[in-house]
């Protein structure tokens, strides 16, 4: 039973555990349908919403029809109801009915633009305890602008700007042990760079080196330290944002020293070539492109005039696409990451100045 009360189990939620459990005791249920009260009671069950909890724990056959449950039962009805009521508060936190297990998933927040000076903050969002952390490193320079990605578990910063000078060096920071390391410099300096990674390989798309957009593009060998450039886009782009998808790589939106873009072109890494696909229904420059359930998400951005809270999502079978529900808050230049099969949108410039706000889409029903 120790593994379950442990905070460090790696499961996705407390329904997936409760599955676990009564598939053990049905492997054998003679001997082990008695274990059902000990493994309830261990499991955290205040984190389990209340009509989950009514429809499915309390009316499973092993749980209804033993009387030992029954008290248990009812008790985490009246825990579940108060907290639906008055909600999780701070001090709640240490209970272990409702303390939430150490994230199995987390987002990383590293740098960025913040009152008019870069910075070098490395921050962590853990979606079970919906809260963020200062992870403190050794320090180093600050970047902003710059290409973010979580490769196993290392992060990798590339390029980037820190007000004065414009990056082609780019560095690594393991995860676990919290140390930062530089690594091969690209070919190209660019800020606003566009990063992505498949099947091995990191990608830097288009960038700005302080006097041109580029339309240049190199990949990261992690094995030889290495960068080696690839076939150019067909269109010169900064502020874009790019993702991965059925082994291509996909970029959207940018900038391109004239005009923010609406277009749109896919890698393939196979041919070494780009192709266009059907432009955006929206300029986007400064936008977050995400691969989500299948398809291409661009959302927010800047359209020459205004920072957008609209969202679209590209089809790449059909070559269209189709509006989403738009965002709480408008905002280019942030962070945008997929958590717990949520879209995360992070941060950003919302026209006026920095901001520092989270919302996260659902496609399932269409919300942020």
């Amino acid at each position: 039973m120790e593994f379950i009360t442990n905070d460090d189990l790696n499961i996705r939620n407390e329904e997936n555990l409760f599955d676990a459990c009564i598939q053990w005791i049905d492997y054998d249920i003679e001997k082990r349908k008695s274990f059902i009260t000990q493994l309830i009671r261990n499991l955290r069950l205040g984190l389990i919403p209340v009509q989950l909890f009514t429809s499915k724990i309390k009316q499973h056959p092993y749980i209804k029809n033993n009387d030992e449950c029954k008290p248990m039962i009812g008790e985490t009805l009246r825990l579940l109801y108060k907290l639906d009521n008055d909600g999780i508060m701070d001090t709640d936190i240490n209970c272990p009915f409702i303390r939430p297990r150490h994230a199995h998933e987390m987002i990383f927040a590293y740098g960025g633009w913040s009152g008019g000076n870069a910075t070098s903050m490395l921050e962590a969002y853990d979606i079970r305890a919906d809260k963020w952390t200062v992870i403190s490193t050794d320090q180093v320079p600050p970047r902003a602008y710059h290409g973010c990605i979580t490769v196993g578990n290392k992060m990798y910063v590339i390029g980037g700007f820190d007000g004065t000078e414009y990056y082609n060096s780019c560095r690594s920071f393991h995860l676990t042990d919290r140390i930062w390391n530089e690594i091969a410099p690209m070919n190209e300096r660019r800020c606003y760079v566009s990063v992505a990674y498949l099947n091995g390989l990191l990608y830097a798309m288009g960038g700005f080196n302080g006097h041109v957009r580029h339309n240049t593009a190199e990949k990261y060998l992690f094995e030889t330290n290495q960068w080696s450039t690839i076939s150019p886009m067909h269109m010169q782009r900064s502020d874009a944002s790019a993702c991965t998808l059925n082994d291509l790589v996909y970029i959207c939106g940018g900038f391109d020293g004239q005009e923010c873009l609406q277009t749109a072109e896919y890698y393939n890494p196979i041919t070494n070539q780009w192709t266009m696909i059907q432009p955006m229904r929206s300029r986007r420059s400064g936008v977050g492109v995400i691969a989500y359930r299948g398809s291409v998400y661009a959302i927010g951005g800047f359209n020459g005039t205004s920072r957008l809270s609209t969202g679209e999502r590209y089809n790449p079978t059909m070559n269209t696409w189709r509006p989403i529900t738009d965002m709480f808050h408008p905002r280019s230049n942030f962070a945008i990451e997929v958590l717990d099969d949520l879209v995360f949108t992070i941060g950003g410039f919302n026209g006026l100045t920095t901001i520092s706000n989270v919302e996260c889409y659902d496609n399932t029903t269409d919300e942020w």
